[in-house]
């Protein structure tokens, strides 16, 4: 039995304390997936924020399988996906000011990484977040997005030839 099956059955008994402890759990790893796709701390928080009050608002509907924080990003994802439908704007980069020069360096690979990324397809991009920056396994990213395995493993394998060609690496 998990951690978050113990969470859940609490919380199905009007436990608000296991609530706040399935959020603070779960939270910083759907922040920073909001964050890798949009880029935008502020968006980023709102959509997190969404993703928790969408899970709990079909908690009545929810069986838990397994994973609760594929379910989170599955509804991440989907919130994402609509936040660039509504805006029907590109990704947006933030930037502080106070940047220090030492740490320009890192800036400047950090905005070539999220470069590359815009130039993916969607379908791709989506695994290369799960796989490489949420380290997911390849089987539950296909259990997540409903697809094969051997259509993940292929997605993998294509986002690093691509992004070793975007950041000029070579094959």
């Amino acid at each position: 039995m998990d951690a978050d099956f113990l969470l859940i059955r609490k919380i199905e008994k009007g436990n608000e304390q296991a609530m706040d402890q399935f959020v603070l759990k779960h939270y910083p790893k759907i922040y920073q997936y909001c964050l890798l796709r949009v880029r935008d701390h502020g968006y980023a928080e709102d959509l997190t924020q969404e993703t928790f009050l969408k899970f709990f608002q079909a908690f009545e509907r929810y069986k838990h399988y397994g994973k609760a924080l594929n379910y989170l990003y599955v509804i991440a994802g989907n919130l994402c996906k609509d936040h660039f439908r509504k805006e029907d704007r590109m990704e947006v980069y933030e930037m502080s000011e106070e940047i220090a020069v030492e740490h320009m360096g890192q800036v400047e690979k950090r905005m070539e990484i999220y470069e590359a990324l815009d130039k993916l397809p969607e379908e791709i991009r989506e695994v290369v977040i799960l796989f490489f920056f949420q380290e997911i396994s390849q089987k539950e990213i296909a259990r997540m997005m409903g697809i094969k395995l051997s259509l993940v493993k292929y997605r993998v394998s294509r986002a690093k030839k691509l992004l070793a060609k975007y950041l000029g690496e070579g094959e």
